[in-house]
């Protein structure tokens, strides 16, 4: 089995999204792919462990990808083996009356990971230069001051909101927030078949939308947007990762082992020593319970 390259993934330089892999070959069955992913979250989990412990590192999961590109799932193998009070996994939505009453960041800063856990957001601060650039006129739901009509959100709108969630990033890392950005690049023709085994399995019936059809049909104006938005907010301090996703189980294990063999990189990450008077009376406290 091939091993995953991290340098393959991580966006360094300005990308053509096109030229970016839908898929990889780690020369694996699914069953491989299965057993070399339980072996690294179970790492992972080890790993939380002791960042719960150390208490001065968060991280902050970013997923984006279109529709059907597998971000539950994703989430729910991954995390499989960590303790549940050290992972907050938030799904954005349309935003809600309320959230609409705040700036487009307000909803993204209350499930912030606190320090010493995972924050897994499955969709992002990113929806806020995606689905509204390609739909412009759900800017106009904000109720900005500056922007009167649809013709107020141009080029100079976007140049400023990139900024915005270029400056809000910079804050989390400078203060202690790990950011992984990974987008879960999807094949129209894979998204095809997910569409389409939506409506052909019973049980899979209720996670169709009609909806999913029209956006469909605006492929092209996602990927541009996508390809924008990574090149101008891929960072050093908030890097962007391309995951080829036509395979569910490779993503998985690609996000996983990007996850660890980067948090690993780490070394001050370590279990708070003991006290130096509980240290000294170890012993004494476990001969009162050897006692009893």
């Amino acid at each position: 089995m091939k091993s995953i390259n991290i340098s393959d993934h991580k966006i360094t330089n300005q990308i053509t999204l096109k030229q970016l892999p839908t898929s990889i070959n780690l020369d694996a069955d699914r069953d491989q792919t299965k057993k070399a992913l339980k072996k690294v979250r179970r790492k992972l989990g080890e790993l939380q462990d002791t960042m719960y412990a150390h208490g001065k590192y968060s991280v902050l999961v970013c997923l984006q990808g279109m529709d059907t590109s597998g971000k539950d799932s994703l989430i729910r193998e991954v995390f499989k083996d960590f303790n549940a009070r050290g992972v907050e996994v938030m799904s954005f939505k349309v935003p809600t009356e309320l959230e609409l009453k705040h700036d487009y960041l307000w909803r993204h800063y209350l499930h912030l990971p606190a320090r010493g856990k995972f924050g897994v957001h499955n969709r992002t601060h990113y929806e806020n230069v995606l689905v509204t650039r390609v739909h412009p006129e759900y800017i106009l739901n904000e109720k900005l001051p500056f922007v009167k009509s649809i013709e107020d959100v141009d080029e100079a709108f976007w140049d400023k909101r990139f900024q915005q969630i270029k400056n809000f990033e910079k804050h989390l890392a400078e203060n202690g927030t790990i950011i992984f950005k990974f987008f879960l690049n999807l094949s129209k023709e894979e998204q095809r078949k997910r569409l389409l085994r939506r409506l052909e399995l019973q049980e899979k019936n209720w996670k169709f939308s009609a909806g999913d059809l029209k956006e469909r049909k605006l492929w092209d104006n996602y990927m541009t947007c996508y390809e924008d938005a990574i090149n101008r907010t891929s960072t050093d301090q908030a890097p962007w990762y391309n995951i080829p996703a036509d395979d569910k189980p490779t993503a998985r294990l690609t996000v996983a082992t990007i996850l660890y063999e980067t948090l690993k990189t780490y070394t001050d990450i370590k279990e708070p020593e003991l006290d130096a008077i509980t240290k000294e009376n170890l012993h004494l406290y476990k001969e009162q319970l050897t006692n009893e």
